[in-house]
């Protein structure tokens, strides 16, 4: 089954619509970084091929203009998002694996490494999905989305995908997330302005000083950071942790993040 869906349109005759990259986009999709999202979805069914390229075409591409749209440079050098038509069946993967297995999570994760390395084509738009059509010890499939973070920050990203999902029970409401507990109402009293006014100008400034301190100072070696050189061409291995949607919204509260698509 192959589809195409042409979704770009012209200004005017014969004209692209093309729109401007902005400097943080440019950046993640460099030379010197390139940085790419991982969603895991897992099924209680196994995943229909078919029905998961409708879902892409009705819901997914309509979302966001980014979603149909590929990263160019013009005469001057300037970074531009041209719409193309999406070919489906060049973002559609679905590996092999060995048969005669009960589970499947250390393929799933060994395949997740491989592709979590790999650079998604700058001729089609920046992502791509990855069915997994064999059970895992949580469920009977996983689809997986690879999505390049030049095409937004992880919430607006989670966002877009949420959208193309349906509650089970009544696909009629909105999609919703049990809560972890009660909220208290938030003071904004004048005490707690004055509080958080004074915090912030201790921080700014204790953040100014470690800027300048750490400029001259060599970065210590970390779990994260080894020292080592020549570490670009080495095999990843993934790790996960678990975080709760209030935790994230706590992280992105202390931040203060904005959603946002670029």
């Amino acid at each position: 089954m192959k589809l195409k869906i042409n979704t770009s349109s012209a200004k005017a005759s014969g004209e692209v619509e093309e729109e401007p990259v902005s400097p943080e986009a440019q950046y993640l999709n460099s030379s010197a970084l390139c940085v790419s999202n991982l969603v895991v979805f897992e099924s209680e069914i196994p995943i229909d091929d078919s029905q998961a390229m409708l879902t892409l075409e009705n819901l997914f591409l309509p979302i966001n203009p980014r979603f149909s749209s590929i990263m160019v440079k013009d005469e001057h050098g300037n970074s531009k998002w041209r719409r193309v038509q999406v070919k489906l069946e060049d973002h559609m993967n679905v590996p092999v694996f060995p048969s005669g297995l009960e589970f499947y999570d250390d393929y799933m994760q060994e395949y997740i490494e491989k592709i979590a390395t790999e650079r998604l084509p700058e001729d089609q738009p920046l992502w791509d999905t990855h069915i997994i059509k064999y059970p895992i010890k949580n469920a009977a499939g996983a689809l997986v989305f690879k999505l390049h973070h030049s095409l937004g920050d992880g919430f607006s990203l989670m966002t877009a995908l949420f959208n193309c999902v349906q509650r089970a029970d009544n696909p009629s409401l909105p999609l919703t997330f049990p809560s972890s507990g009660s909220t208290q109402a938030r003071n904004w009293g004048v005490c707690r302005v004055v509080s958080n006014v004074f915090s912030m100008c201790v921080n700014t400034i204790k953040d100014f000083s470690w800027s300048l301190a750490s400029s001259s100072m060599k970065d210590s070696t970390t779990p994260i950071r080894s020292g080592d050189s020549g570490i670009d061409d080495r095999r990843i291995t993934l790790s996960t942790v678990t975080f709760s949607l209030g935790d994230i919204k706590q992280i992105k509260a202390n931040l203060k993040g904005v959603r946002s698509i670029q």
